[in-house]
This record gives structure tokens, C-alpha cells and sequence, in this order.
């Protein structure tokens, strides 16, 4: 944390040189250019990572995430855009979630996906395994900061929820979304829809969950974020996927690139560790390494025994001294 609070020092001049570059993730402007006009993009404590083994901590004290506030009425209306870098849903203040000591204030959702075909699309990956696609639910710290704006650059500003997607059953929840985004389909472009339950959005498992300190993973890369990505995946059918990566654009209707491989390449993980808030894994493969070791040392154990053995028997009968064997008389006495 020290280190962060020192990188975000910096923070108004590097700001100051990033005003007026625009940034993509591929050409000119993509990922590899990034630190050169947003100089965070180049720092520490960046996202995404790849979430594995060696970097995981149980941590007891985690608490299931609570959500305030997400049952949406239908009374009220969000607003559904392309920015030209991905499809975004703004939320209403009244959305709350409590990760102590602090209260967040949900700002806006938007997500990540791969290219038609491959599956691969979302930023976090679990063991190497990446996802396809990835829903990012950003929240500000309310209790700190008046908005997401000043929220952003600072060290405990943000709060963001991870919920990975993988292909399964048709979600009706999702297609909310999905079947409006044939009429965002441009840059710039926007739709209101009606409000619904976003915690229908996130898996059933709100206490199993990976946390760690990272960054925003689009440029200016405020190392601002305390993720949370939940373990288990949200389903949503391979023709929702297909829509999701097949119809939206990056520019407007004069250029129509469309809008694929939106996520970021992963991000060393450095010195970080990642906190689980379960023992189901994270025990049994220290549990299977301890097995393992133990097992290892008894087959070494077997074999210099052997060895010690077959020497022994080796020195044995070389130190053996033959003699003769003595004649037996013949029994020539008759009866």
C-alpha cells in the first residue's frame, strides 16, 4: 500500500500529459502504447492477472459481499451506450455494496469479450484458464469521495466486482442487455432500458470470491481498484456470445471496425498476493502437495534402504570362507 500511495503522487502530472490521447487495443493506439501517453498503464499494481495457485491466501475474515439497493424498478430506466471500446450500462446511486470498512456507490457496468469462435474473451484468467467473456461492476467509495470522478485517483477509491462468463444454458437476465445492443451498434449510440434485478447478473455465490489490489484495466490505469472476481462463472448461451461479439462497432457508421478482443493482456503480479475467501481448493492442494512430499520422501527413504541392504549382502559374501567338505565312510557291513 505504501508503494501505491507513492505512485498516485504522481498522479496530476501524469494526468496532465495523458490529456488528449485516445487509446485502442489494437494499431497505433493499442495496448503496447499505452504507457507512453498514460504512464499508469506502465506501473505496478496494474490488472488484469492470471489467478493461480502459487499467489493464493485463505484470509478468514472475508464476509460474503452484500448488495443493497440492486432490484432495480422497472419505473426506473438505465442507460445502455457503446463508447467505442466496449458496451456500458450506467447504474443508479441507490446500488450499493459493503466491503468494510467502507460503502460503494455502483457507478456503471460494462463488459469484455473475445472474437466469434475462439471463447476467450475475459481479462482475469483462473489457473491459465481464460473465459469467455468478463462483466465488470465498478463502484466508487461513497464514504470517502463525492463521485466516481475524484474516487478513481485515489488509492481507495474503487471497488470493482469481476463475474466471469462461460458458454451454458440461455440467460434471460443477460439478454436484457444482448437484445438491445443491435441498437447501439455505432460509437456514441445509446438506448434506455427499463430497470431489473442486476443481481440476477452475478452468480448465486456471493462468499467465494479472489481479492487483490489492482488498477483499472483501460487507460488512464489508476491503480485505484480493489477487485473482486468471483469464483464461480455466470452462464450465458453460445448465441448470446455470438450476438456479444459480432454486433457492435468501434466507430461510427462511415468505418464499422467491429468491436472484438476488447481485454487486456495480463499483468505481472509482482509482489501481490491474492486473498480466497474459501478453503475448498486452496486446502486440498496444499493438503495433495504435503501428500505428495511425504510420499516422495518415503519412496527415498525404500530405496536407500534397499541399497543398504543389497550392499550389505554384497560384503557379506565376500568375507565368506569355503572349506572343504569331509568324506563319508562306506557301510560295507553286511546283515
Amino acid at each position: 500500500m505504501y508503494v501505491l500511495l507513492l505512485v498516485l503522487l504522481a498522479l496530476p502530472s501524469c494526468q496532465a500529459a495523458s490529456e488528449g490521447h485516445g487509446w485502442a487495443y489494437i494499431g497505433t493506439k493499442g495496448e503496447k502504447s499505452w504507457p507512453k501517453n498514460y504512464e499508469f498503464c506502465g506501473g505496478v499494481y496494474q490488472s488484469p492477472i492470471d489467478i493461480h495457485q502459487d499467489i493464493l491466501q485463505y484470509d478468514s475474515s472475508l464476509q460474503p459481499v452484500k448488495l443493497n439497493g440492486y432490484n432495480v424498478s422497472p419505473a426506473e430506466s438505465f442507460t445502455l451506450s457503446n463508447n467505442g471500446h466496449t458496451v456500458q450500462m450506467s447504474l443508479v446511486p441507490t446500488m450499493q455494496i459493503k466491503i468494510a470498512p467502507f460503502h460503494y456507490t455502483a457507478s456503471q457496468l460494462h463488459l469484455h469479450w473475445g472474437q466469434r469462435g475462439t471463447q476467450k474473451g475475459s481479462e482475469h484468467c483462473i489457473e491459465g484458464k481464460r473465459f469467455a467473456g468478463e462483466v465488470h461492476l465498478v463502484n466508487y467509495n461513497s464514504d470517502k469521495y463525492s463521485d466516481i470522478t475524484t474516487a478513481m485517483k485515489e488509492s481507495d477509491g474503487l471497488a470493482v466486482l469481476g463475474i466471469l462468463l462461460e458458454v451454458g444454458p440461455f440467460n434471460p437476465t443477460f439478454e436484457k442487455i444482448i437484445s438491445q445492443l443491435h441498437s447501439i451498434g455505432y460509437k456514441d449510440q445509446s438506448v434506455q432500458i427499463a430497470g431489473f434485478n442486476v443481481q440476477e447478473l452475478l452468480p448465486k455465490r456471493l462468499d467465494e470470491y479472489y481479492r487483490y489490489e489492482g488498477s483499472l484495466t483501460t487507460p488512464p490505469c489508476y491503480p485505484s481498484v480493489l477487485w473482486t472476481v468471483f469464483r464461480n462463472p455466470v452462464t450465458i448461451s453460445e448465441e448470446q456470445l455470438i450476438t456479444l461479439e459480432t454486433a457492435l462497432y468501434s466507430t461510427d457508421r462511415n468505418e464499422s471496425v467491429q468491436m472484438t478482443n476488447n481485454y487486456r493482456q495480463l499483468q505481472p503480479h509482482g509482489d501481490r498476493l491474492v486473498s480466497v475467501s474459501f478453503r475448498e481448493g486452496v486446502v486440498l492442494t496444499i493438503a495433495l502437495a504435503c501428500l505428495l512430499g511425504v510420499l516422495v520422501i518415503i519412496a527415498v527413504t525404500c530405496l536407500l534402504i534397499r541399497r543398504k541392504r543389497r550392499s550389505k549382502k554384497s560384503s557379506d559374501s565376500r568375507n565368506v570362507a569355503y572349506t572343504a567338505a569331509a568324506g563319508v565312510e562306506e557301510n560295507t557291513s553286511k546283515v
